[in-house]
């Protein structure tokens, strides 16, 4: 059956009232009525473990006390856990975790805490459907953000373009690696890169050193036709020549394109013949966690993973960048990582969004302040758009070396 994560204790309306702005750091995060208690430090499995022990609630059930949700507003977070997609979707949702507590820590949204209500689902369509009610149901929510894995953002997406309710929730920075369609727009606001963009990037790349083609091999249950189109519509653009390859194959170029999350890649590269006394190199999209990828093992010694990121690389010096490292550090055992990054920015993002309205914080309201698509910066990163569409993708790459070194 699938459950409703109770969402973290944030800070009580008497203790938001003297916390420091959004722009102050100095302040400690609080947890429940102590403003100067520092949450523990927590491991990845620790946190999963603690996740399951404070209990949950099935759909369809009260998430917390009617007083509870009166104190603020709620935006809710559906979240794909299914095996293909938890190393994202952990560091994802760890990330997003981060920015909401950090950011009742300081005061919430215009001196309002706000609810961070966890969904977390199988990925199936029929959980998928029950989280996307459950979130539509509850009278304090203002938004759906940073709705993850793919799979899970694309069926939401198509929920919102669908829906004949008259309160529609917005969908607000979810992983999202295909186009929305146009009538969706108005009620799905992407800014991370799509598949597109960031296989663009890739082949760019390589373009600019001179490469003039690759393999390409895509993961089994990959949605194929998709990724192919996308593939070959930036190979064409950058006049680079593709070939299809299998992970039994023997390699005849050294560099290979991979479509596919984390598990998957770990078995192709496990299966690769490689050409003799040659380097490797395969090029991953964002959906490849290289921390997860690493601590798997068991790679070959002359093969390098490059990952393509939605995100900035997660060593830049730009403010929400360090923002979240400094989240992190506080609240959690865990290293950054790029997917970690894309859940805080997607958190921050529509944290943004709120703050800087000036109608009341109601779901309408919150929908058409988002439909306006203003031009907004969010710690250094701010998504273009031009006529309700991204006018530029931000992607950025990192490599984890053949001798299990993460670089960038």
């Amino acid at each position: 059956m699938p459950h409703v994560e109770h969402p973290l204790p944030c800070a009580t309306a008497q203790n938001t009232a003297s916390q420091k702005p959004l722009g102050d750091r100095s302040t400690p995060v609080s947890e429940g009525k102590d403003a100067g208690t520092r949450l523990p430090l927590w491991g990845r499995r620790d946190w999963l473990r603690s996740t399951l022990a404070i209990g949950t609630t099935t759909f369809g059930s009260r998430a917390w006390s009617q007083s509870e949700s009166n104190r603020g507003i709620t935006v809710t977070q559906v979240v794909d856990m299914s095996a293909a997609q938890q190393d994202i979707s952990r560091d994802f949702l760890t990330g997003s975790r981060a920015a909401w507590v950090d950011l009742n820590a300081r005061g919430g949204v215009q001196g309002k805490p706000v609810q961070h209500l966890v969904l977390e689902t199988d990925g199936t369509t029929a959980q998928l459907q029950s989280a996307w009610k459950t979130a539509h149901q509850q009278a304090s929510c203002v938004a759906l953000s940073g709705c993850v894995g793919n799979a899970a953002a694309q069926t939401l997406a198509r929920y919102q373009l669908a829906s004949e309710t008259a309160t529609p929730l917005p969908l607000v920075a979810p992983w999202l690696h295909q186009a929305v369609e146009e009538k969706s727009t108005d009620t799905v606001f992407d800014v991370f890169a799509d598949l597109r963009a960031q296989i663009t990037h890739a082949l760019k790349s390589l373009a600019s050193m001179g490469v003039p083609e690759l393999g390409v091999a895509y993961a089994t249950g990959q949605d194929t036709a998709l990724a192919q189109a996308a593939v070959r519509q930036a190979a064409q653009e950058q006049s680079v020549k593709v070939q299809r390859v299998h992970s039994a194959a023997q390699l005849t170029q050294p560099i290979v394109l991979f479509v596919g999350g984390t598990p998957e890649l770990h078995a192709f590269v496990g299966q690769l013949k490689l050409p003799a006394g040659r380097q490797c190199y395969v090029i991953a999209l964002a959906d490849v966690n290289l921390q997860v990828l690493a601590q798997m093992g068991n790679l070959p010694k002359r093969v390098s993973i490059i990952a393509t990121q939605a995100v900035p690389l997660v060593s830049a010096s730009l403010p929400v960048v360090r923002a979240y490292r400094e989240a992190l550090a506080k609240l959690y055992d865990e290293p950054p990582s790029p997917q970690g990054l894309a859940g805080f920015i997607a958190a921050r993002y529509t944290a943004e969004v709120l703050q800087q309205m000036t109608a009341p914080l109601t779901r309408a309201n919150v929908l058409a302040a988002l439909q306006q698509r203003k031009a907004l910066n969010v710690g250094g990163w701010a998504p273009p758009y031009q006529d309700k569409k991204r006018s530029a993708a931000f992607v950025t790459q990192s490599m984890l070396s053949s001798d299990g070194r993460i670089v960038g």
